[in-house]
């Protein structure tokens, strides 16, 4: 989903959060010692021990199974209606312990009945997730819903629909481990013209774009751990999926292009001959290469001839999902996206007249390849034939190989929201989180990534700024913030950018700079997108996955950074200076005034401006209150401060620094 973590964002997060914060603090003072350090390091963290399908070490168990859908897929597009009809075969393949009797399936288009769930919690204010008060027909609209039987013909299955949800049952239950059966079903909807920030209708100079994402009837996922997962689809939440293969025929008026997840099987067809030689152009070249121009758009010789609808054929492999976007409106670019083992995959923007500004969609491309070659370097290579941003209403939502992101961004905005969406290549269309439930964990962890590769980006063309921690511990110790391990639904919208994006994000950037350090916390990162690529982790098994990989417990950080809101404030409480001839020392005092530990970094200031630190790990706080360490310095002491650099979340900065004075 869009990147919050951006500037804008940032200032309007902080005019905000910032008056409810200071009152967070002022509480804060009201008690000197609020530290329990039998609570904090705790270590009964974990709710269950590992088992066959969990390892305790965070790796999937010897017995770990996982459910297959595959689709194949056939839509038309009727533009003028602003409406699709379509029909879907799914082969559902049950490679559980257990036998099913009845399938769930998830029916996202039915929030936008006026009736639905969603709409019905949807705030007087509006919501992001809202239809900006369009009133049309909306919802599936089911033709018939069947059982393929082996010889193809169609039997007629029992099914109901409960808001955004269809249950099927099965006249013949599906066997454990590996049994399959064949579902299919004819439906059409409305197109919502702003659908929850993640479908909608671009109304451009030189046609529509169409977006289109969540628009079939896809599986819920069957899991150890839930068994069904049906959480009803509300707006903000997002997708929790099961992988398989995806076969689709799109038809659509013959002057659009149409960009969609996967692999296009008939170039030749829906492009004419000097555009399909330019796509051999694009796959070989690092710059950007032209598919079709601005001044093509529109004109007779840009699109193939002599037929009112074209049919674009797609595949795509071990995907959660697909999108695709539809216009005779599109700019199309292109570049070859370099992964590693000579591996190769293409970089392509599709975006309109009014976008096509040299800081503007021009440069998507650009952004699109650096960022998907900056994380297969660094995590897994990318998994899908082409890398493809459209630009559209939407603020930035993610599928796989297909992103969506605002036609009006520009410059360091546009960098932010797509590297932010293409990270989401591998959290969670890699590694398939239930976003449903957890949204911090593919948010956060995305956002996390991101720092990396903006600062590598253009040599930190859109690097973001130094982040002082002193001024966001105050934010983060606002008491009306849900902790981070809250279900996405349960949590406030005004809160969502701080407690799934940011909050976690910084608590990464903690763990990797401050208590495990780069080198154990990347390799622990990296094991985890290994171990759980194309399957479906909970939270634990990260937690798991890090202190293993690290080998280092953090029962403590997970607790007051992810389960709960503890606060950090440490104090120097006492300074003491002696010299006895040339010999200087100094005994400190730090104590730790709230719930959550971190480790000590003391910096002692000479008179000459000298400086000299000192730091402690988080231990120090296991069995103590209090801290008090001799400080050798070889002259005259000025200032002694903690945590100089503002690396730690520290509530309350107006205890961290004391002059010396010297005992008589």
């Amino acid at each position: 989903m869009q990147r919050y973590f951006y500037p804008l964002i940032i200032f309007f997060l902080g005019f905000v959060s910032l008056s409810r914060a200071q009152q967070g603090i002022a509480s804060l003072n009201g008690k000197e010692d609020n530290y329990d350090n039998l609570a904090a390091f705790d270590g009964d963290f974990y709710r269950s021990n590992g088992n066959s399908y969990r390892s305790a070490s965070g790796m999937p168990g010897p017995a770990y199974w996982q459910n297959k859908a595959d689709y194949i897929l056939r839509a038309r597009l009727i533009a003028d209606e602003e409406r699709i009809e379509a029909a879907e075969v799914i082969t559902y393949t049950n490679n559980s312990p257990d036998k099913l009797d009845f399938l769930w399936l998830q029916l996202d288009q039915n929030l936008f009945k006026g009736g639905s769930r969603g709409a019905r919690i949807t705030p007087m204010a509006g919501s992001r997730s809202g239809t900006e008060g369009q009133v049309f027909d909306a919802g599936f609209k089911f033709n018939d819903v069947y059982i393929v039987e082996p010889d193809g013909s169609r039997r007629t299955v029992t099914f109901r629909i409960d808001d955004t949800r269809m249950q099927i049952d099965l006249p013949v239950a599906l066997k454990a481990g590996g049994d399959s059966v064949k579902i299919g079903m004819d439906f059409g909807f409305h197109i919502p013209r702003y659908g929850s920030d993640r479908t909608g209708i671009l109304n451009a100079k030189n046609g529509k774009v169409f977006s289109i994402a969540q628009w079939y009837p896809r599986m819920a996922v069957y899991d150890d751990i839930r068994g069904w997962n049906t959480t009803p689809y509300l707006g903000l939440s997002e997708f929790y999926l099961e992988y398989g293969n995806f076969d689709l025929e799109l038809t659509v008026p013959a002057s659009h292009i149409v960009m969609c997840s996967g692999k296009l099987m008939n170039p030749g067809d829906v492009y004419t001959d000097e555009q399909n030689k330019r796509w051999t152009q694009a796959w070989q070249s690092d710059a950007t290469v032209s598919i079709r121009t601005a001044q093509e758009v529109g004109r007779r010789g840009s699109r193939p001839q002599d037929k009112d609808e074209l049919t674009w054929h797609y595949k795509i492999e071990n995907s959660r999902d697909v999108a695709w976007a539809s216009s005779a409106s599109f700019i199309v670019d292109a570049a070859r996206i370099n992964l590693p083992g000579d591996m190769k995959s293409i970089a392509i923007s599709a975006y309109t007249e009014e976008s096509n500004e040299s800081n503007a969609w021009r440069r998507s491309t650009e952004f699109i390849k650096a960022s998907v070659e900056y994380y297969s370097k660094n995590l897994v290579p990318y998994p899908y034939p082409a890398a493809i941003n459209v630009a559209t209403n939407l603020a930035g939502m993610e599928y796989p190989g297909i992103v969506f992101c605002n036609n009006k961004d520009f410059g360091g905005m546009l960098w932010g929201v797509t590297d932010h969406e293409f990270g989401h290549t591998w959290f969670p269309m890699i590694v398939g989180t239930n976003e449903r439930l957890h949204g911090w964990l593919d948010e956060g962890i995305n956002t996390f990534i991101n720092y990396g590769s903006s600062e590598a980006y253009n040599k930190g063309e859109f690097k973001e700024e130094k982040v002082d921690m002193h001024k966001w511990a105050r934010i983060f110790a606002d008491p009306a913030l849900e902790p981070v391990l809250t279900y996405h639904d349960n949590v406030r919208e005004d809160n969502i950018a701080m407690v799934l994006y940011l909050k976690p994000a910084m608590g990464l950037r903690l763990l990797q700079e401050q208590i495990l350090g780069p080198d154990r916390f990347n390799r622990a990162l990296k094991a985890y997108v290994q171990r759980w690529a194309y399957k479906h982790p909970q939270p634990e098994d990260f937690f798991r996955t890090i202190e293993n990989v690290a080998g280092e417990d953090l029962s403590w950080f997970w607790r007051g950074w992810f389960q709960y809101n503890w606060k950090m404030d440490q104090a120097l409480s006492n300074v003491a200076y002696t010299k006895s001839g040339k010999n200087h020392q100094l005994h400190i005092t730090v104590k730790n005034l709230q719930q959550l530990p971190m480790p000590v970094i003391v910096q002692v200031t000479s008179k000459s401006g000298k400086t000299k630190r000192m730091t402690f790990p988080v231990d120090v706080w296991r069995r103590n209150k209090s801290w008090t360490f001799n400080f050798p310095i070889d002259e005259e002491p000025a200032l002694v401060e903690l945590d100089p650099d503002h690396v730690l979340p520290d509530c309350n900065p107006n205890n961290d620094t004391m002059e010396i004075k010297q005992n008589k």
